[in-house]
């Protein structure tokens, strides 16, 4: 096979089978299923060749086998949305959407990314990483910043792991249940404010939309479960300067980590219209709740739209 390092047109596409790579081995897999569900209706919808392939350690046999020349990420989390995946897309010469190796091992790395952010004037709040749970329970009482903060696993997504600590108590809680995921552990400043996301799609800033969350943050209930009662605004009801600094910041971090296709960033926006950048996600989800598809949708760019736009970007980035 020849290496196909640019973009394909619609009547290419047409033409070759497209494999939505979907599931996967993470704790983000229940999530990634109902994307790469929705994503081969769109496709199958607009006249494409799809087949679905639930990613496992087979992967290579089972792309071989359905004869797949072109692949639709839909595996969110580690070995789908970490550069792995990627990595072994760009061996074989097929061309996938969404983020590069390096830009994908980097966005799904907090501690990596907030180094990035940090490199390149992105404000982030202020954090410390940890190899391991003994490292972060002794550090307790010398963290530079006071409670409330927020711990997080550094490679997983959708708020796998994550807790806001406002007592030591809850703080050595959330330790001991974040060394359980994937990575170093993330102790963050916590930030209170409006939470907001930025989409981006093939370096344009889509919009802001707001999300208000009935938890105490937006967790993976609030984001994946029925009748949690969150409520998403757009275009967020922001200020016209706060929203164009978001749109901003989360374009600018697209581009620090050298993302393709679409990313999603969340953002926090105080009292004050300051904005802090948490993390950015390379893979957003695409299922009917996702934030990406609901930007995109306020643009004008209906969900079979988007996923196609998607596609036509795959190419071999690394």
């Amino acid at each position: 096979m020849t290496p196909n390092r640019g973009a394909f047109t619609k009547d290419e596409l047409k033409q070759k089978r497209v494999g939505v790579l979907l599931g996967g081995m993470s704790a983000e897999r229940d999530v990634s299923l109902r994307t790469g569900e929705a994503v081969s209706g769109a496709l199958r919808g607009l006249g494409y060749d799809v087949v679905e392939i639930d990613v496992g350690r087979d992967l290579p046999a089972r792309l071989a086998a359905e004869k797949v020349d072109v692949a639709w990420l839909a595996v969110h989390g580690r070995y789908g949305e970490d550069g792995c995946l990627q990595g072994l897309l760009e061996s074989l010469f097929i061309p996938y959407t969404g983020s590069g190796v390096l830009a994908s091992a980097l966005g799904m790395d907090k501690v990596y990314a907030k180094q990035v952010y940090v490199a390149h004037g992105i404000p982030t709040p202020a954090y410390r990483s940890f190899r391991d749970a003994a490292s972060a329970l002794a550090a307790a009482d010398s963290l530079p910043f006071p409670f409330p903060v927020v711990v997080k696993p550094s490679r997983e997504g959708s708020s796998v792991g994550v807790h806001i600590c406002k007592t030591r108590d809850a703080y050595e809680a959330a330790v001991t249940d974040a060394a359980k995921y994937a990575g170093t552990l993330l102790v963050e400043q916590f930030v209170k404010g409006r939470e907001v996301q930025g989409g981006v799609l093939d370096d344009e800033a889509l919009g802001v939309i707001e999300v208000r969350a009935a938890r105490e943050f937006y967790d993976y209930d609030a984001k994946y479960k029925a009748g949690t009662g969150t409520q998403y605004l757009f275009p967020a009801p922001l200020p016209p300067d706060q929203y164009a600094r978001v749109n901003e910041v989360c374009l600018a971090a697209h581009q620090a980590l050298g993302c393709s296709g679409g990313s999603r960033s969340d953002v926090i926006v105080t009292d004050g219209g300051d904005v802090f950048l948490l993390e950015t996600n390379t893979l957003p989800g695409m299922t009917a709740s996702s934030l990406l598809p609901k930007i995109a949708a306020g643009r004008g760019i209906d969900f079979p739209a988007l996923c196609e736009r998607l596609l036509l970007g795959a190419c071999l980035k690394a």
